[in-house]
């Protein structure tokens, strides 16, 4: 199931819903196209897909001869989700083995093309999704998100235990909404934490590859479709770095 062309490919997971995976996967993808490489999204959220608003896309992927499609291409990254071949507000009401089948249709279906990296958004916890990812298509490594939080990192150790029965390495760990930086006083608060993934990073001995701030334009980026990575400032310049470092150690 893994597609021709695509050199590597790379799952960004959580334990729990709500720590920002979709956002890290978007804002990466982008990261990485702008230093060069060819970068494919492909988001695996199927009961929650959000990559075609955080990515500012909506057309509907053709499909010239009903058996290949056709991905879409937005901020310099080929992309595909189960989200654009929906109603925007239509619920997927699944079972397993649908699941599988839209995830493998995806994956083999699409024309990604060459790719240097092929980013997975994968939906959170532990569940078909992930098994059929890492059985069919053997990812080159996953990186695990995970707010600071307690009742996050139960879960995130979840999500890396099921890597390693999985056999799919865990290339390292990131804390998102590690702080908050008040806009107009310019204190520094943190709301669920703060230290937490980095020191859990340290106890497994799996690289920690950075925190990243709860931040408003963030947000409102990922919002109007265009992800924060896409343009200039801080935020912009943690993911560039987190991008350099996959690209140094040869995962992108």
């Amino acid at each position: 199931m893994r597609p021709q062309g695509v050199r590597s490919i790379l799952a960004i997971a959580s334990g729990k819903g709500g720590v920002g995976k979709s956002t890290v996967s978007s804002n990466l993808a982008v990261a990485l196209a702008k230093q060069g490489r060819r970068v494919g999204l492909l988001d695996a959220d199927i009961y929650g897909p959000s990559q075609p608003r955080m990515m500012g896309v909506n057309k509907r992927p053709a499909s010239p001869d009903g058996k290949i499609i056709e991905p879409l291409h937005a901020h310099g990254v080929t992309m595909m989700s189960i989200g654009l071949m929906l109603e925007p507000d239509k619920a997927v009401v699944w079972r397993g083995p649908m699941l599988m089948g839209a995830l493998q249709q995806m994956m083999s279906q699409v024309r990604w093309g060459e790719l240097d990296v092929l980013i997975v958004d994968l939906p959170p916890g532990t569940g078909d999704v992930q098994l059929t990812l890492c059985q069919k298509s053997a990812p080159t490594g996953a990186i695990v998100v995970s707010t600071p939080q307690d009742v996050a990192l139960i879960d995130a150790r979840r999500a890396m235990d099921m890597f390693k029965t999985l056999k799919t390495p865990v290339l390292g760990l990131i804390e998102n909404m590690s702080t908050f930086h008040c806009p107009k006083c310019g204190h520094e608060a943190h709301i669920f934490g703060h230290g937490g993934v980095e020191a859990e990073a340290e106890t497994l001995g799996l690289p920690f590859l950075g925190a990243l701030p709860i931040d408003l334009d963030t947000r409102l980026a990922g919002d109007g479709g265009t992800p924060i990575a896409a343009g200039e400032g801080p935020i912009a310049q943690a993911y560039a770095q987190l991008a350099d470092r996959l690209v140094q150690g040869g995962i992108a």
